[in-house]
């Protein structure tokens, strides 16, 4: 982006203010909506940051996805649009501090953070990510300064997708697209591969920072700090700071692994595993933050902060390592601005055509790249289809006590198992063309079952083209899924939904079979 302030002008239908700061990737406005009387925060993204030509597309889609998140522990974004070549976000706006803040305080106090507000502050991040993980979104930038804590005793990620977003340019800086390197898991800075055992990772730096009051690594170039991460043991935290809890102790040196397959593997497991080690070591977990607002020290004013979503990224931080994340101050004066754009609109009504609402919105297409599917998962995911496959007939063989025609009429289930086993295969390896034999299998497991149960075989002699257009119809739908790119989360979509009516399939004919006449 150019060097120049948008203050003043228009994007969209907002009204841009004050620059709130600026980061490695973009500057930051409060900005104005005057059609729903409100402040916004507006994210502007760095134009040298996004030559590609495949950018805006890009851009769009990988921008529904984050807005397409709802959680309470995740910022939310409004809005997303370009105008002369300029491509921004627009979130919601905070009322709060950052986490880097807060500990920054403390620092200034040789203070630590209570441990039971370490523990809810924790608690709510993975929260969060289990959510935006499930949906297949990583956050690729776990850092102090994109943790938001509010007035209201919440606990808000921000910047959620912004590093994914831009990480696909041809541009490249390094650290700033993809991290800050003083979080960054090993694989994201050396390959730049990144999935949610890496986001744990961060936010295991996270806590070490929480616990400790400064990173594991740091150095005076950023090579140095990411090397570090990769080759250096972990400086174990009770050795910095004797009275840290073991079983706090224990969960950092998990996630803190270098290999992935060695940390927590999914956000569910580390919050199961943060709340043991809490009760462990008898600390008592409050249901909501309840940390100071303010300190009041020479070093540390007392002040209230007005914390925006998307925090701007404060580049490659190296020595000092606390340096100050942009803030800016709330008062009076906001009470009086937004009078003063309330009666500059209301001249307006009449004169200058209000900015047109944007477009309908296009169909969310989910973007954000999947963890890769290791051979393991693989051979995992065959292993349990032919499990599914060999249960479902060992319990059919029990209800033969039940009824002895079971096999005779509901034989045609043993179609629906093996699309089930597919369907599994299919949500675990996330192969869009495994959408081919379960989608053949189930259709034709359907009709059979119909054949059977009503005894209407002789509908077959003008029905039996329904079995071609059957495969014709799946090979020509799961080739242009194919055809549209990116197909990973929607194949692992598809596959559990088509996994569940299997089942449910199964459980319905099942009873059929042994009670209808």
């Amino acid at each position: 982006m150019a060097a120049t302030s948008l203050a003043g002008q228009t994007l969209g239908k907002y009204r841009v203010l004050e620059p709130l700061g600026s980061g490695g990737m973009a500057r930051v406005y409060r900005g104005y909506h005057p059609q729903l009387d409100r402040f916004v925060a507006i994210k502007v993204l760095r134009s040298d940051l996004v030559e590609d030509e495949t950018f805006y597309g890009r851009f769009r889609r990988e921008a529904q996805a984050v807005a397409a998140l709802r959680h309470p522990h995740i910022i939310q974004v409004f809005d997303f649009d370009t105008q002369d070549d300029i491509p921004y976000m627009v979130m919601e706006l905070l009322d709060g501090d950052t986490l880097h803040a807060r500990l920054n305080e403390y620092r200034v106090r040789s203070e630590t953070m209570p441990y039971g507000e370490m523990a809810r502050i924790l608690l709510d991040v993975l929260d969060g990510l289990a959510y935006a993980h499930q949906e297949g979104m990583i956050h690729r930038d776990i850092k102090p300064a994109n943790i938001l804590l509010t007035r209201r005793g919440q606990v808000v990620l921000a910047d959620f997708g912004i590093a994914q977003i831009v990480g696909g340019t041809r541009h490249t800086v390094s650290g700033a697209l993809l991290g800050t390197l003083n979080y960054m898991a090993p694989e994201q800075g050396l390959k730049g591969v990144s999935d949610a055992r890496s986001d744990l990772y961060s936010l295991g730096v996270v806590f070490y920072e929480m616990l400790t009051r400064q990173p594991p690594y740091d150095a005076d170039t950023p090579l140095a700090i990411l090397m570090k991460h990769v080759n250096d043991p972990l400086p174990l935290p009770r050795d910095i700071e004797p009275t840290i809890p073991a079983p706090f102790e224990r969960i950092v040196l998990k996630a803190l692994a270098k290999s992935p397959e060695d940390r927590y593997q999914n956000a569910p497991e580390m919050a199961a595993a943060l709340r043991q080690a809490t009760e462990e070591a008898a600390i008592s977990l409050p249901e909501r933050i309840s940390l100071p607002l303010s300190f009041t020290t020479p070093d540390a004013p007392a002040e209230s902060v007005a914390v925006y979503s998307g925090t701007s990224r404060a580049g490659l931080k190296a020595a000092p390592f606390a340096a100050a994340d942009t803030t800016a101050t709330q008062d009076g004066s906001w009470t009086g601005q937004l009078a003063q754009l309330k009666e500059q609109e209301a001249r307006k009504m009449g004169v200058t055509a209000v900015a047109a609402p944007p477009p309908a919105s296009t169909p969310l297409v989910p973007s954000a790249p999947l963890p890769p599917v290791t051979g393991r998962q693989v051979a995992q995911a065959i292993l349990t289809a032919f499990t599914i496959f060999i249960s479902g007939n060992l319990i059919l063989a029990m209800l033969l006590g039940v009824s002895r025609d079971i096999f005779a009429r509901g034989w045609p289930i043993e179609l629906l198992l093996m699309a089930a086993g597919f369907a599994h295969i299919m949500y675990k390896t996330r192969v869009i063309w495994l959408l081919i034999p379960t989608g053949i299998l189930m259709g034709t497991g359907f009709l059979l079952i119909y054949y059977n149960l009503s005894g209407n075989w002789h509908q077959w002699a003008f029905l039996w083209p329904l079995p071609l257009f059957l495969v014709v119809g799946v090979i020509w739908y799961t080739a242009s899924k194919a055809t549209e790119g990116k197909t990973e989360l929607w194949s692992q979509s598809i596959g559990h939904r088509l996994r569940r009516i299997c089942v449910v399939a199964i459980f319905i004919f099942t009873l059929m079979a042994i009670f209808v006449d």
